[in-house]
């Protein structure tokens, strides 16, 4: 067994610090962008005078970022070469974006609006697998910035189990022309304020309660019957998630997006790629906080000696770092193991073992910047230290990318055979009649 992080990678992170040294770090320098980093972060980041979106200098620079990253050939590194990528691992991913978020708050990697300068693209993906041919163009549309989705899965009274969708999709003529007439609820509707299309599912057929009968239709985001009702304010500001209300917006037949009927199958198609990347994110964030912590303990000198000599100081932070570089280890191996396999069998053999390093990398980082924050006192407790950015931002993913009940529910199912490879038994909402999962969903604030 080589635990070694393959040399090509190895190489390749050499190559993205230079990158960020040359070209990104700067790029922040210049005009003040660090007000984007510092204590004046909430700030400027949110125009809280317009319900709170982001401020558009804060989003232009995000996009020059991109921008120069996608000219460097990073951007993409995660997608096939057909779309200008570099097929990237999810080994690859996971390395990289642990190693990011080590390395704190930063232009090149901050998450709070899943900005990178190596991306991850689960639409683009998502496009090329269930298109049909006259929607293929929509996935180069969406690299050039021109096709802007937003997915709409999440309603109001319904977050984790999106099989009692309440939306609803009727089949409708409008001058001569089949379609479908869409009226509904939606919430945490993640970057609206800037789409082009919605992708928005919707209950076609069936009863509440089933997996089949729900289907994915692609909508104009600026339809006058999509009616963003509020921005919801988050513990994580600035916002881009409304409320949304659907009313009488009619599409034609062919906005039908994915399989008729079989509209779950999208929402679960990357679920583990991005559940790993993020988890290796938390981790990444989890150490820096661990690190930072060491490194102030050995620095301040309360009653003339350093904090580092006291075991009310020694013995968390050795627990938090026991536990993340076990955690570390499992995502690469969980990743690498992922490469090994079809996604068909990733979602039967490894997906208790990506909830696993999701939901805890999650609870450890939240564990880690509350700590950072106890051991720098004051100072920790300021928005001079990024310890409370990171606790707002990754605090959320215990309940967004599938609540870590959820996952831990998962995890269970595959230890007791509820689920899985060693599966025994079928317990109501595991699987449809035809054994195709129907693992709830929580995609909220995405």
């Amino acid at each position: 067994m080589d635990f070694n992080i393959p040399q090509d990678i190895a190489d390749y992170l050499v190559v993205l610090d230079k990158f960020i040294e040359d070209e990104i770090k700067p790029l922040q320098a210049q005009d003040d962008n660090e007000r984007f980093f510092d204590h004046r972060r909430e700030w400027a980041r949110t125009d809280f005078e317009n319900e709170g979106l982001p401020r558009p200098e804060w989003e232009a620079l995000l996009r020059e970022a991109k921008k120069r990253a996608d000219k460097a050939g990073h951007l993409r590194y995660a997608l096939p070469k057909e779309f200008g990528g570099q097929d990237g691992t999810n080994l690859g991913m996971a390395i990289i974006r642990e190693h990011f978020a080590r390395q704190g708050l930063g232009l090149h990697n901050d998450l709070q609006n899943e900005h990178s300068i190596v991306g991850n693209f689960p639409q683009i993906l998502m496009l090329r697998d269930f298109a049909r041919p006259d929607q293929k163009h929509l996935a180069t549309a969406a690299l050039e910035g021109k096709f802007i989705a937003c997915f709409g899965l999440t309603e109001p009274h319904h977050g984790s189990d999106a099989t009692h969708m309440e939306t609803r999709a009727v089949r409708h003529k409008k001058d001569g022309k089949d379609g479908w007439l869409i009226n509904g609820e939606k919430m945490w509707i993640t970057g609206m304020h800037v789409a082009t299309h919605i992708m928005l599912f919707c209950r076609t057929s069936g009863k509440d309660g089933d997996a089949k009968g729900i289907t994915c239709l692609i909508i104009p985001a600026r339809d006058p019957g999509v009616i963003i009702e509020e921005y919801m304010w988050t513990f994580n500001m600035p916002t881009d998630h409304p409320r949304l209300t659907i009313k009488d917006v009619w599409v034609p037949e062919d906005a039908v997006f994915g399989p008729p009927e079989g509209g779950l199958a999208l929402a679960q198609h990357f679920v583990h790629e991005n559940r790993i990347r993020q988890a290796a994110s938390s981790c990444g964030a989890a150490l820096y906080c661990i690190n930072e912590s060491v490194k102030y303990a050995l620095e301040r000198k309360p009653f003339g000696k350093p904090l580092a000599t006291n075991q009310a100081i020694q013995f968390p932070l050795v627990e938090l770092a026991t536990q993340a570089e076990m955690l570390r280890l499992l995502i690469f191996k969980t990743a690498w193991e992922m490469d090994q396999m079809s996604k068909p069998e990733v979602a039967i053999k490894l997906s208790d073992k990506v909830s696993m390093c999701n939901y805890y990398a999650n609870r450890l980082v939240c564990e880690a910047a509350d700590r950072a924050m106890q051991v720098h006192g004051g100072i920790g407790y300021s928005r001079h230290k990024p310890f409370e950015h990171i606790y707002r931002h990754h605090r959320r993913y215990r309940i967004t990318e599938g609540s870590e009940e959820i996952q831990i529910r998962k995890v269970a199912g595959h230890m007791f055979g509820f689920m899985g490879p060693n599966k025994h038994g079928q317990p109501k909402g595991e699987t449809d009649a035809k054994g195709k999962s129907t693992e709830p969903t929580d995609f909220a604030v995405r």
